[in-house]
Formats: C-alpha cells, sequence, structure tokens
C-alpha cells in the first residue's frame, strides 16, 4: 500500500502522524511506503520527515520548490506511488489509522475500487466549516446527480488502477470531488464509510479560508465540463475484482 500525506507547514503534527500511520501500516499491510510530499513548506517539517525516512526507508519525502496547493500535492504523490493500493490521508491525523483495516476489508467485502469515508460527527469542527461542508457537498451532489456525504474529507482508498483511467486537473481543493466524480464516471465502483473524527489540536487548517472557497469555484467553472463528462469502464463489471493489496498481501 502507498500512504499519501501532503504537507504544508505541519512541523506539530507529521511526526505523530508518521508514527501512527506507520504502525496501523505495519497491521494491515505487509509491505508499505509512506510518501509525505512536502509543499514548500517553510517551518521545521520537511526535516522531520527526513529523520523519520532516515529511520525507517519505507517513508520516502517529496519537496516542492513552489507551493502548488491541495491538488498539485496530490498528484505529485499519487504519481509517486508504486503500490496496487493508493490511500491518503492529511498530516494533523483527523482519523484513526487503524480505520484502514475497515476500509480495506470494505474495499474486500464490496469488491469497491474507491473507499471514500465520512466523518460521523462535525460538529467538533465548529459551525462555519461544518455549514460550508453540508453547502459544498449538496452542491456538488446536486451539480454531478449523486449524493457524496463527506466529498472533500481526507481519508480515500482506492486501487491504482482508478487513477490512471483519467486524468486529474485540480490545482487546488476541488481535486478530492474531481478523484470520487471521475471515477464514477469511469465506472468505477466508489463505497462510502463512516469514521470518528479528531479535529486537530495542534496548527492550523490551510484548508477553510475565503481564498480556497474562491479557489474551488473557479476551478468547478472550468472543469465542470470534463468531470460531467461520462467515461467508459474499464472492466467488465461482471468478472470478480481482485483482491485489494492491502490486508497483509501488498
Amino acid at each position: 500500500m502507498s500512504a499519501v500525506i501532503p504537507m504544508f507547514n505541519e512541523e506539530e503534527n507529521i511526526g505523530h502522524a508518521l508514527v501512527f500511520l506507520a504502525g496501523a501500516l505495519e497491521r494491515h499491510a505487509s509491505d508499505y511506503e509512506i510518501i509525505v510530499v512536502n509543499d514548500a513548506s517553510t517551518d521545521a517539517s520537511p526535516r522531520i520527515v527526513a529523520r523519520a525516512a532516515a529511520a525507517n526507508p519505507r517513508i520516502r519525502l517529496i519537496s516542492h520548490e513552489r507551493n502548488r496547493k491541495l491538488g498539485g500535492t496530490l498528484r505529485t504523490g499519487f504519481a509517486a506511488a508504486t503500490k496496487d493500493i493508493i490511500f491518503y490521508t492529511d498530516a494533523d491525523l483527523a482519523v484513526d489509522p487503524e480505520d484502514l483495516g475497515r476500509a480495506l476489508r470494505a474495499m474486500r467485502l464490496t469488491r469497491a475500487d474507491l473507499i471514500a469515508a465520512y466523518r460521523f460527527d462535525r460538529v467538533p469542527e465548529g459551525l462555519r466549516r461544518a455549514v460550508y461542508s453540508v453547502v459544498y457537498n449538496t452542491f456538488i451532489g446536486l451539480l454531478f446527480g449523486w449524493p457524496l456525504r463527506d466529498v472533500n474529507f481526507a481519508f480515500k482508498l482506492f486501487r491504482r488502477e482508478v487513477i490512471g483511467a483519467f486524468d486529474l486537473r485540480s490545482e487546488g481543493s476541488l481535486i478530492d470531488a474531481e478523484l470520487v466524480i471521475k471515477a464514477k464516471n469511469s465506472g468505477f465502483v466508489v463505497q462510502q464509510i463512516g469514521v470518528d473524527y479528531f479535529p486537530r489540536s495542534y496548527g492550523g487548517s490551510h484548508l477553510a479560508s475565503p481564498a480556497v472557497i474562491l479557489r474551488i469555484l473557479r476551478e468547478l467553472v472550468t472543469l465542470y465540463p470534463d468531470m460531467r463528462r461520462p467515461r467508459p469502464k474499464r472492466r467488465d463489471a461482471s468478472a470478480p475484482a481482485t483482491e485489494p493489496s492491502g490486508a497483509r498481501t501488498t
């Protein structure tokens, strides 16, 4: 399994996140890599990851020379992934990495190609962000005709062939919706599971500012026709899905 973590100025969180994520991957995947994509951080977080990588060769650090926002950072991480199953989450570890086990089992059980998690409880993140999220999820659902409970939540697990079927073009936070919608329109099976959510205790979020929301809207105008376009199925839907390369078989 390839675990991808986008990172920008997360010196208070990234070391802690790597410890717990590596522990969960040891238990749920026999072979794994953790790819941390440093989006031109200006704090000590790249040095923290470099020290962790020296101690654990399965951790890799990739750095951008200039800040490319969430979409560009995730595209870099996905392109660098070498395993058959790809997982991504945030550096503040808003979800227990042990939920990877549940997600892998859901993937096997439902023969899904992509598992997108949603938060059971949105209250801890604050009223304003909760309202933003409800409005955004409703808007995306209306635009694309498919209910998405928490499309921007950073817990997604998917088969490598999903991102090989189409190009991701978003530079900003629209990339979550782009990934899920394009996967669905390409004939891949998408399932959603609920997880407990833990709001960050340290550092600040960079994803709920007015500038981020405006970037999403601008990109949505540009990318809407491409996201809306149906795509041919990539494999025979009647054929059994392969065993996901996690749960001790990656």
